[in-house]
């Protein structure tokens, strides 16, 4: 049987599936068995897709208008196409380029194949980048992670400010650059030094 999926990007109306729905029904696919969202295609909950893929049978083929219609990114295209062909469902894209994928075909599995080692490669870039920027940091003396906002020119601020009744801690975080939460680890409401400011101000 072959099952269609389309999907756009706005719910508001302003754009439309009748392109993706001609290609689809040209195709062979029946009207019946179309499944359609009005989502982005970053988001995971696309509740069409979902009921798509949950009701499709081994011999089925799924058809998609173009490739991005369907996964989110190129890992989320793999698995879903992975899994797909673990229970005996071809997918089929009709233009775009993915054009020439057909999971049907010893031709489009081969071409799906280049995707999936495509995203295996990108998987390993980023993983070597990583590494090589957090032992980059550590051979400079930084840790990985976001910059720490808080300074110790800030904590004896932050410990003059507070002191004062007339500070205001909303303008205070502001004027320093930091959020409550990171203010009060530093110095408590009266001024007085806590353990996160007592250490920053020891390691200078």
């Amino acid at each position: 049987m072959l099952i269609g999926y389309m999907r756009v990007s706005k719910a508001d109306g302003s754009q439309s599936t009748d392109l993706q729905r001609d290609a689809l029904l040209s195709a062979g696919v029946e009207a019946l068995n179309l499944y359609e969202d009005h989502a982005s295609g970053e988001k995971d909950d696309r509740p069409e897709l979902a009921a798509c893929l949950k009701g499709m049978r081994e011999g089925d083929t799924l058809l998609v208008w173009k490739l991005d219609r369907l996964g989110r990114d190129l890992r989320h295209l793999v698995n879903t196409v992975h899994d797909l062909t673990d229970r005996g469902i071809g997918l089929k894209v009709l233009t775009g380029e993915g054009a020439a994928i057909d999971t049907t075909t010893a031709s489009g599995k081969l071409v799906f194949g280049i995707f999936a080692a495509l995203a295996e490669f990108e998987r390993a870039l980023i993983s070597e980048r990583t590494v090589a920027g957090l032992a980059s940091a550590r051979a400079r003396g930084r840790k990985g992670g976001r910059p720490y906002k808080m300074t110790s020119a800030k904590v004896r601020l932050a410990m003059a400010a507070m002191g004062q009744k007339e500070t205001k801690v909303g303008d205070l975080c502001e004027e320093l650059g930091v959020s409550r939460q990171t203010l009060y680890r530093h110095v408590s409401p009266s001024g007085e030094l806590r353990a996160d400011g007592k250490k920053l101000l020891d390691s200078k």
